[in-house]
């Protein structure tokens, strides 16, 4: 069938219209994204996930000035010992001299309050210690022991309100399986480092008991004490254990829930903490 003429123009016109308005299309999208192409020939944008926005290192830069190193002083376990005071027991047992010689042992912590100079790190890190310093960059403070909680694994700490930065303690109550994690600690003494993961579960290790926060974004021994810290640069739990049946990492890790730690802090500092 042959299309009367004034049909025939119209469509020529329609199909000029239509490329030079798809070449414009093309042109724009091309200036903006960059593009592949796969089989079949069709272009995929390759920004499609922005990568130079897929870091937490703004983040970690806010935070990390708040973690501390605490090292603690502690008596030897052989010295609690009163017959292995005797050195004759001692060289009949076979137990060195240097056994009784007081140990150094190394957790983490952060500050909580900078103005009053609280600090909040784990029971056991600083259990039956003879004297605790804390790390703060390059520099190392006496710290004050102000009390400890054995059941929630929580103690509390003052030093030198000079020049302190500060982590807000946030809502645990709010934490969902899920949300994305940062633990900044010292562990194995190697200094401060920063592993990230995502909450794995909300746990409470029996009836009634308090509620663990856990997580695998990595926790190593000398990781103890320091927070996990959530997307809002608030710490949402203070690290405290590890599940390692091979004595490592195995992704599995526990944090004292932040509303747990909060109660603690404010009952043995008598302070209110900024909410």
């Amino acid at each position: 069938m042959r299309l009367p003429r004034s049909w025939l123009a119209l469509l020529v016109a329609t199909g000029l219209a239509s490329g030079l308005a798809g070449g414009a299309a093309v042109a724009w999208l091309e200036a903006g994204t960059e593009t592949t192409t796969v089989a079949g020939g069709a272009p995929v944008a390759t920004d499609a996930v922005p990568l130079n926005r897929l870091t937490v290192a703004p983040l970690v830069a806010r935070v990390a000035p708040a973690v501390v190193n605490v090292a603690v002083l502690q008596a030897s376990p052989y010295a609690q010992n009163p017959l292995l005071r005797d050195p004759y027991y001692r060289f009949f047992l076979g137990v060195p001299d240097e056994a009784l010689a007081p140990r150094i042992s190394a957790g983490s912590g952060f500050v909580v309050d900078a103005a009053r100079g609280l600090v909040v790190t784990n029971h056991h890190v600083v259990e039956n210690a003879r004297a605790i310093a804390v790390g703060l960059g390059d520099r190392q403070v006496e710290a004050e022991f102000l009390g400890s909680d054995p059941a929630t694994d929580i103690a509390v700490l003052r030093i030198p309100a000079r020049g302190l930065k500060q982590i807000p303690l946030g809502d645990s109550d709010r934490t969902q399986v899920g949300d994305y994690v940062v633990a900044i600690g010292n562990p194995f003494e190697v200094g401060q480092t920063v592993t990230a993961g995502i909450v794995s579960a909300l746990r409470a290790p029996s009836e009634g008991g308090p509620r663990y926060v856990q997580t695998d974004a990595p926790i190593n021994p000398g990781n103890s004490g320091g927070p996990l810290i959530n997307m809002r640069g608030e710490a949402i739990g203070v690290n405290s254990a590890i599940i390692a049946p091979s004595g490592g990492n195995v992704g599995i890790g526990l944090a004292v829930p932040s509303r747990v730690a909060r109660q603690v802090v404010e009952r043995i500092s008598h302070v209110t903490l900024d909410r």
